[in-house]
């Protein structure tokens, strides 16, 4: 390990980075020092704009993954090397807004219908009936489940924040059932709370969240959905599904752990039920004012 390396994976872990961005800028960084045969120290502004066209133009990355690079890039130059670079530099590309991929709540039974197996049906029913990322399920323990007050809690979820998810009645029977197949009576009383609700494999690490991806995508070719499917589907479809339902808009905001209001009216957008509950001005025309026809009610 270079000292340079060295140097950022120390800065990163000062400022509590989560391991999955300690991996996306350690990537990016030793991707520009391929490019160039040389450590990025060595290099200028104007290199690193060189480079990041060159992921643009030749690569086609996507503009999501060329913004990791200008993280990287301004975290290597701007934090560890400590250099001053103008207002403006490495302008971010723009992303394109897409609308998630929502499924109808008969699409989600059909869905959980072809689960292959308890685990990954117990797993992804989590996933959807409390509205949690594929992080947050694995990473979920025995004593998350609180079911005097019907309630998850989610330890360090995005941004390192703990938050409350819902626990259905439904949810909390399925978890029950997992739980029992997988200790029977006589191992019960040697269960800790600290217990993984979903493990792996291997003793004492999660369910790995790959698998749990297969088994979803497996799942939605063998219902027949044409739609792309992931575990991130469920937790979109709980949400939109939530907003039909009459749930507040700022409940689930806080359900979902969001920190923008923004980011759950979205949801709006995707929900049919939510937009046929606007009157359209066309329906308007020719009627008088809705002000002056509780006035004529009146009298």
């Amino acid at each position: 390990m270079t000292p340079l390396r060295r140097r950022v994976l120390e800065d990163m872990q000062l400022r509590n980075l989560s391991p999955e961005t300690q991996r996306n800028y350690v990537h990016h960084l030793s991707g520009l020092a391929r490019f160039y045969q040389t450590s990025p120290e060595h290099l200028g502004l104007e290199e690193i704009r060189e480079y990041q066209l060159y992921l643009l133009n030749e690569r086609r990355l996507s503009p999501d993954a060329v913004n990791q690079f200008v993280s990287a890039a301004k975290f290597l130059y701007n934090v560890t090397l400590e250099t001053p670079w103008p207002e403006g530099a490495l302008p971010r590309a723009r992303v394109p807004h897409k609308l998630p991929v929502v499924l109808s709540a008969t699409e989600v039974h059909e869905f959980f219908q072809q689960v292959c197996t308890i685990r990954y049906r117990a797993a992804l029913m989590t996933a959807y009936g409390a509205g949690l990322r594929v992080s947050e399920v694995v990473s979920l323990r025995l004593s998350d489940i609180d079911s005097k007050r019907m309630l998850i809690r989610v330890r360090q979820g995005k941004g390192k924040k703990d938050r409350y998810a819902m626990l259905s009645p439904r949810l909390l029977e399925v978890l029950r059932s997992w739980w029992c197949s997988q200790h029977p009576k006589g191992q019960r009383q040697n269960t800790s709370p600290e217990n993984l609700l979903f493990p792996g494999w291997r003793k004492g690490r999660p369910m790995n969240t790959d698998s749990l991806q297969t088994a979803c995508r497996e799942a939605a070719r063998a219902a027949g959905l044409s739609k792309r499917v992931t575990v991130h589907t469920l937790r979109h479809s709980f949400a939109t599904h939530m907003l039909e339902n009459g749930t507040d808009i700022r409940l689930i905001q806080a359900l979902l752990g969001h920190h923008r209001i923004d980011t759950t009216a979205r949801y709006t957008a995707v929900s049919p039920a939510a937009v046929a509950a606007v009157r359209s001005p066309l329906d308007r025309l020719g009627q008088p004012p809705q002000t002056q026809a509780r006035r004529r009610t009146r009298r």
